[in-house]
């Protein structure tokens, strides 16, 4: 039963369904309920965010219809994040990554087995499954969403081990590997946005894959790579490394970094750049054409105190003219931990691997589901640092902003003109609700505190809006 009518806390969630076709509209209202309850009660179970019954049965019947997956889910989503992509000026970083979800479960046929891990007393299998996911966000770091992701489980590529060990990997083609999932999210997110010259697609070293370069260069399209491979380059009869080294430093860049204990130093990177002609292993040289790419190597001459030094060397077929250019490249792969940041709140904010949902099909659907809310929490808090002086409105409803005012502020609402209320000073009340203490020396608001602040609000808004409802009456 529902307590409260009118509340506009879903407002955001019209924008995130306005391009689904789906093909039964109650389905897209039962999501559009979903999209609202989790990101309500972000981390809480599915029981905890419907409430009652009914909804908690409507919920896990949409899990599990036929006629709903991952692609219909996102497909809002995907329309969303190319309109946002549309109104942003500049180029854009597609940053792709891969992440696992394990579950404890005591079955393997309907999930799929990830690992073993060795426990205290026992050998226990880890079940779950992989996410792919291409998340787009500006050069300053703001999400926009996600492009294209791409869920499997482990027993799709059953025996790839054991054919190891009978036929040379390199000569097993793409298609058939785990690692087509860059080519095809590549290919899937290029299309989606629409305009491929303003699209940079930067990856880990497990991304430095040949036919991902031919990918991008036949799509028209941007890449910054970590290199992992050793490749031929100039005429094929050298290396990349052997090149590099005698190209001279054209100048040093500093940067901040962070150790794994929280502190910050400075360190001093020595910058090489060259154009080359970079040539794929005999094994792909019939499906894969050599391609002139740029080099970029960024490295830390002495190795530092508490830390691993930094040792970076890109590929990309972007243009690299000078220095500036060269250090642009290598600030945009310095974004790439953002996707890991938008895994970490997945994981960690919306609790996605405490599912109880035991069949791969539905922990897909409500994954795809959280992946909307996740990306949400993500740009709160990025959107606060990046737009501090934007509207409040664009981030909160008007029915968040009326309670913010009481909470935070005094009995009556804030008498500010709506012109100057910004993002800064109402995300900042919400962080405040999630335990940030706004110390003068404290780093802006993260995830964390977002998240909690936002469960919080969730439930002042009910109240407040169940208590207008009675005045009325």
């Amino acid at each position: 039963m529902q307590l409260v009518k009118g509340i506009d806390m879903d407002v955001w969630v019209e924008g995130e369904l306005a391009g689904v076709d789906f093909p039964d509209q109650r389905l897209k209202a039962r999501l559009g309920k979903l999209l609202s309850d989790l990101g309500q009660k972000i981390g809480g179970t599915v029981p905890a965010a419907c409430q009652d019954w009914a909804a908690t049965k409507a919920a896990y019947r949409f899990f599990s219809n036929p006629r709903v997956d991952e692609e219909i889910i996102l497909a809002g989503h995907f329309a969303a994040t190319a309109a946002r992509f549309a109104a942003a000026p500049g180029s854009m970083l597609i940053l792709h990554d891969t992440t696992e979800f394990s579950f404890k479960r005591t079955t393997l046929d309907a999930i799929g087995r990830l690992s073993f891990v060795k426990g205290r007393h026992v050998l226990h299998t880890v079940c779950g499954l992989l996410l792919h996911s291409s998340l787009v966000v500006t050069s300053e770091g703001v999400p926009l969403g996600l492009a294209a992701v791409k869920f499997w489980a482990r027993k799709e590529f059953k025996g790839t081990n054991e054919r190891k060990k009978h036929v040379n990997p390199t000569r097993v083609p793409i298609e058939e590997k785990e690692s087509f999932r860059w080519l095809a999210n590549l290919t899937q997110a290029t299309r989606r946005l629409g305009e491929p010259s303003r699209c940079v697609h930067v990856g880990d070293r497990e991304s430095d894959i040949f036919e991902l370069f031919c990918t991008a260069h036949d799509a028209g399209t941007h890449f910054v790579i970590r290199s992992s491979v050793e490749r031929l380059a100039g005429r094929g009869s050298t290396t990349i490394t052997k090149l590099m080294a005698r190209q001279p430093i054209q100048g040093v860049h500093a940067v901040e970094v962070r150790d794994d204990k929280g502190r910050v130093s400075t360190a001093h990177l020595q910058v090489r750049f060259v154009s080359l002609t970079v040539h794929p292993t005999p094994s792909k040289r019939k499906r894969c054409r050599a391609l002139t790419l740029t080099v970029i190597q960024a490295y830390e001459r002495c190795k530092p105190t508490g830390r691993e030094p930094i040792r970076w060397q890109l590929l990309t077929n972007c243009p690299v003219v000078d220095l500036r250019s060269a250090i642009e490249k290598l600030n945009w792969y310095a974004l790439r931990w953002k996707i890991e940041t938008f895994h970490k709140v997945l994981k960690s904010g919306c609790q996605a691997e405490q599912s109880k949902l035991r069949t791969a099909e539905r922990l897909t659907n409500l994954l795809a589901v959280l992946c909307v809310v996740g990306w949400r929490v993500f740009w709160l808090t990025m959107v606060n640092r990046a737009s501090p002086d934007a509207p409040a409105e664009t981030a909160l409803t008007s029915t968040e902003i009326a309670v913010l005012d009481r909470l935070l502020v005094g009995a009556e609402p804030s008498k500010a003109p709506t012109s100057k209320r910004t993002v800064a000073q109402y995300l900042l009340k919400v962080a405040k609700l999630g335990g940030y203490l706004a110390r003068a020396k404290d780093p802006p608001p993260g995830n964390l505190v977002l998240w909690r602040g936002i469960i919080r609000l969730a439930d002042f808004c009910i109240g407040f809006e169940l208590k207008r409802q009675v005045v009325g009456k």
